[in-house]
């Protein structure tokens, strides 16, 4: 009574290749996380945001903006970061247009604001404002029958 259970030689063969198998699985699967972790690795920064900077928060998850989607900017802001919470995420002060807002955003809905320079472009010719006609007190873009129709409508 010493053996009572025996293995069949085709059981053992079969385990053996199943742990075989299982290990190369194991293996590929490691090495895949690898590989997708050096991709990240290589296009992926962390973001630098500090507190007092000033950032621009994506409208993508606002739909109380009450305008047509396609009309609404995809940034709002610029708005000054209050206090950096964990890597992730950010807690901007919100300006009254977004008061109903919760002010906490992650990182992948906030992009970091340039204010533009006066000087960036300087020799670039500043169009002038528009002005109305002294003769007729239309804007030069407007025909005559717009016009026409402006003042009937006043």
């Amino acid at each position: 009574m010493k053996n009572l259970l025996t293995i069949h030689p085709t059981a053992k063969e079969f385990h053996d290749m199943w742990k075989k198998a299982c290990d190369t699985a194991a293996k590929c699967i490691s090495d895949a996380k690898d590989v997708n972790k050096k991709r990240w690795d290589k296009s992926h920064m962390e973001p630098d945001f500090k507190e007092g900077n000033h950032v621009l928060v994506s409208t993508l998850n606002f739909n109380n903006l009450k305008r047509p989607k396609k009309m609404i900017d995809s940034f709002l802001g610029p708005f000054n970061i209050i206090k950096l919470i964990g890597k992730n995420a950010v807690e901007v002060k919100c300006t009254e247009k977004c008061s109903r807002k919760h002010p906490v955003f992650p990182v992948s809905l906030v992009k970091p604001y340039f204010q533009k320079e006066e000087d960036e472009f300087p020799s670039r010719k500043k169009k002038p404002n528009p002005t109305r006609d002294s003769g007729s007190g239309r804007l030069p873009w407007t025909s005559e029958e717009n016009h026409q129709d402006q003042q009937d409508q006043t």
